[in-house]
């Protein structure tokens, strides 16, 4: 079993760096038990950050996981998001506790607005705010929130926790001045697709950097540097136990300032403000 290096949340407590997300399950009853059966297998290997949300598979993802956790749940650290059309006050309360049914648990340990909508913020986060009191969820954060957005919580309250947005080679807007901003609040960042839904596998570029790391896989590479910058938490998904061994050994990787270089080359950081992406 591998201990999973953690990062601090703002308010003191610990997160892993690594994890395992669940876009994409859920979605067909046929491909459940192994999905179940990956999850698990994460598990054994020490990974016990999950992140799903009541978007994916429709609730079917919650469904997987909580099969998976059964008997487990203390090996588990369980993030969670709303949907914005079931933001508000009332609504966010009574999508969480659907969540937590589906998930077999009675509580989350990291609970998340997916992406913004039309619904003042101030009645999302006081709903967070009950659930926490309640015990129905440890803490709370964001997803998909730029610096703008995130500057507008923080004027509501100082207990936002997290921030989840898509971030990868490909995808480095947020090198510009959210992931600075973020890190002067102690704010982890939890980075989505972080292989861009397997596509940097194919990366002749990360195959040769590859090369300068015994037995090492361009989806390692590409862990390594989101993983390389503090405060950065990886999810990549996978349903194959031998892929989510092979993500894990990223965590090994140092990524060499020529390694950078190179990267970097390819696929250059920003030099001006950037629109936040999503997929």
């Amino acid at each position: 079993m591998t201990t999973i290096p953690t990062t601090t949340l703002p308010d003191g407590s610990s997160m892993p760096v690594f994890g395992l997300g669940t876009w994409g399950m859920g979605e067909r009853r046929a491909e459940a038990e192994a999905e179940v059966v990956a999850l698990r297998a994460g598990l054994d290997l020490g990974i016990g950050l999950i992140d799903t949300a009541e978007m994916y598979g429709s609730g079917g993802a919650e469904r997987v996981v909580g099969q998976a956790i059964a008997g487990r749940r203390d090996e588990a650290y369980l993030v969670s998001k709303v949907l914005p059309s079931n933001a508000g006050h009332r609504q966010t309360i009574r999508a969480c506790e659907e969540s937590l049914k589906r998930l077999g648990t009675d509580r989350l340990d990291l609970y998340l607005l997916h992406w913004r909508s039309s619904t003042p913020l101030e009645e999302t986060i006081a709903a967070f705010e009950q659930l926490q009191q309640a015990g129905k969820i440890l803490r709370w954060g964001v997803s998909n929130f730029d610096v703008d957005d995130i500057e507008e919580v923080e004027a509501i309250s100082a207990n936002c926790q997290a921030n989840q947005v898509l971030y990868n080679l490909t995808r480095r807007g947020i090198e510009y001045d959210l992931i600075g901003h973020c890190r002067a609040q102690s704010m982890p960042i939890m980075a989505y697709s972080p292989i861009e839904q397997g596509a940097l596998t194919e990366s002749r570029v990360l195959e040769v950097v590859a090369r300068n790391h015994p037995r090492a896989t361009p989806a390692q590479i590409a862990l390594a540097f989101v993983l390389g910058k503090p405060g950065i938490v990886a999810i990549p998904k996978s349903s194959r136990p031998e892929r989510i061994r092979e993500n894990l050994g990223a965590l090994a990787i140092r990524l060499s300032d020529d390694d950078r270089a190179s990267l970097d080359a390819a696929f250059p950081p920003p030099r001006r403000k950037q629109s936040l992406e999503m997929i």
